[in-house]
């Protein structure tokens, strides 16, 4: 038997504003940023995870993993792996730390780095990558992992039990087709706010060339910018080749609309976060003022209870679901029963350091489990950082390969890690020892 020993919690930032990579309507001088937590045991194996920001917010999620530490440490590992559904409950109904949600923000998102470093303990455990530990589990096993709560109005136990049943029928020829054939991209590497028309033309074209067979744009900052930026667009790519654009959140309804409409020209294929993430009302609006272009948000949905309400009400016609954003694994597969319940497909948000890396096992576990084959199925990709993993994504042909090494991929190189660690690491130091000033002569 072995114990847990600790959570360590490490502030690693990559200075990707320098660039403007990242950069949106909303996020200008954006620094990629993993609050990186290592569960550790007094056996030799660890569990791995983190939580995306984008720069000084890793201060306050960094204290708020580390204030989860009386629930793990001194209790044995074996016991906690072998009721993970337990474990998430646990963290989730802590009352004291409930209530600064509750079940949403920097609380639920440390939980969720906690869960999550605990699944990739179990599939390192088990030798497996974290989606094939899922998949592997009967439907009663997956179902025990999920919380129902404030969700039966939508989805009742025996619905949900059923989605799982019929999942688990035919899944391993879905392994296999997925072992061949992956789950197809779609890439925003281009389409950064910050970058020229000549950088945006040029990323355009390799990513036709690559096998990409949708890309995205970032909008709203300036309707004559967006309006130009998505006519390079259509004329690089051409007629009916998928163009999604992402508003960041940046408009209110009423805006919103008369901005999608103004680019409808265009053809674009969704329009994601047009508006505040938490207004259901509001995307329902927008849906119906813009139909037939899809609507689509979910990257920074707080919780399974959040998504309900946006399928209940009509809102999207696209679910992001995020490997970082709700309370882990467990969290996210309430959300992905839910968009099975609804028929609306679940594109993966993943633009963000190490994103790419965990969310791909929600999304290859809902094609092998939950809601099987679906041709409207993406995962967004971003060419940024991946060199710092040990089990970097890997793209064939435009399309996200299973990855067969164990665990869920949030671990970094140990020199990433020590090289951008904040403040102190060599990268910051050398710009703090840059921006200090001169002595005078």
């Amino acid at each position: 038997m072995s114990t847990f020993t600790a959570l360590d919690v490490q502030d690693v930032r990559f200075p990707t504003s320098r660039n403007l990579d990242g950069s949106d309507a909303m996020n200008t001088d954006p620094d990629y940023s993993a609050a990186y937590l290592t569960v550790r045991t007094d056996a030799p194996d660890e569990g791995t995870a983190l939580v995306f920001t984008i720069g000084r917010g890793n201060d306050v999620q960094s204290a708020a993993i580390a204030a989860l530490a009386p629930h793990l440490v001194g209790r044995e590992v074996e016991a906690v792996l072998a009721d993970l559904g337990g474990m998430y409950r646990e963290l989730a109904h802590d009352s004291q730390l409930r209530w600064l949600g509750p079940d949403k923000g920097v609380m639920t998102m440390a939980i969720g780095a906690v869960v999550n470093a605990l699944w990739d303990l179990r599939a390192r455990r088990e030798g497996r990558p974290l989606w094939l530990t899922l998949a592997s589990l009967s439907p009663e096993e997956l179902l025990d992992l999920v919380d129902l709560r404030y969700l039966e109005d939508a989805l009742t136990r025996e619905e949900a039990l059923e989605i799982l049943r019929r999942g688990a029928e035919g899944k391993e020829r879905r392994i296999a087709a997925l072992r061949e054939r992956g789950v197809p991209a779609y890439t925003t590497t281009p389409g950064w706010l910050g970058y020229s028309d000549e950088k945006l033309t040029r990323l355009l074209r390799e990513a036709r060339a690559e096998g990409f067979e949708m890309v995205k744009l970032k909008v709203g900052a300036d309707a004559a910018d967006d309006e130009r930026r998505m006519r390079i667009a259509r004329e690089v790519l051409g007629e009916g080749f998928p163009i999604a654009i992402d508003a960041n959140q940046r408009w209110g309804a009423a805006e919103a609309i008369e901005a999608i409409r103004s680019l409808a020209a265009y053809d674009p294929y969704w329009v994601e976060e047009p508006t505040s993430p938490d207004d259901i009302l509001a995307h329902a609006a927008i849906r119906r003022g813009v139909s037939p272009i899809r609507i689509a948000t979910g990257e920074q949905g707080a919780s399974r209870v959040l998504f309900k309400q946006l399928l209940q009400a009509g809102s999207i016609d696209v679910l992001q679901a995020d490997a970082t954003r709700v309370a882990g694994v467990n969290e996210n597969l309430a959300i992905l029963l839910l968009a099975k319940k609804f028929d609306v497909p679940v594109c993966p948000h993943a633009g963000g350091v190490g994103l790419c890396e965990m969310v791909q096992h929600l999304a290859f576990l809902d094609a092998v489990a939950i809601a099987g084959t679906d041709s409207r199925r993406r995962i967004e990709f971003v060419d940024h950082l991946h060199e710092h993993f040990e089990v970097p994504v890997r793209i064939v042909d435009g399309a996200y390969m299973a990855p067969e090494e164990p665990g869920g991929g949030a671990r970094m190189h140990a020199a990433s890690v020590s090289d951008h660690l904040f403040p102190d690491g060599p990268v910051w130091a050398d710009e703090q020892a840059a921006l200090a000033p001169t002595a005078a002569g």
